[in-house]
């Protein structure tokens, strides 16, 4: 597992562009076999904490959230390692997941929404939380648009960013 020590912990992430800074140093420490749990509420970053990733690993984008095809895979333009994005939200259970026939051995993989369903992906895997606060507009721009549902999460307000190490 590739996750650097300085990476892991709590700390408090300011702005969308802090969410994509620390999302890029995660990528570029990425390896394949690697699997992100990702939770947190809508707004709270995980899509602009995804691009990073994506940005860090060199990978083909747009990277937007996959929630209506569930996963989308972004080669590397660099010869690196392939990114595998998944949203579970739509999801029933850990079978759906292993239905879709993940490359986790060769590919880096995050799934967002995938608290108790993804854990059995790999051996070891990392967790990261996002916590956010509400009022505003939102940070996590899946679609890159800011609909009304979206309306009351603030982009600016601070996130607090919880990332673990399994076991």
């Amino acid at each position: 597992m590739s996750v650097p020590e300085e990476l892991l912990g709590t700390r408090e992430v300011s702005s969308p562009a802090e969410m994509d800074r620390l999302g890029r140093a995660i990528g570029r420490a990425l390896e394949a076999g690697d699997v992100i749990v990702l939770n947190g509420p809508l707004g709270a970053g995980k899509t602009t904490l995804t691009r990073g990733i994506g940005a860090g690993l060199g990978v083909r984008g747009p990277i937007q959230s996959p929630t209506f095809v569930i996963a989308r895979t972004h080669p590397s333009l660099i010869g690196g390692v392939p990114l595998v994005h998944v949203d579970a939200y739509r999801l029933g259970s850990a079978v759906e997941l292993d239905d879709l026939d993940l490359d986790v051995d060769g590919s880096a993989i995050i799934v967002e929404w995938g608290a108790g369903m993804a854990e059995h992906l790999a051996g070891s895997w990392w967790q990261i939380d996002l916590v956010r606060q509400s009022g505003g507009r939102g940070m996590d721009s899946a679609c890159n648009t800011i609909a009304g549902h979206t309306a009351e999460l603030d982009a600016d307000a601070p996130r607090t960013v919880t990332i673990t190490r399994h076991p």
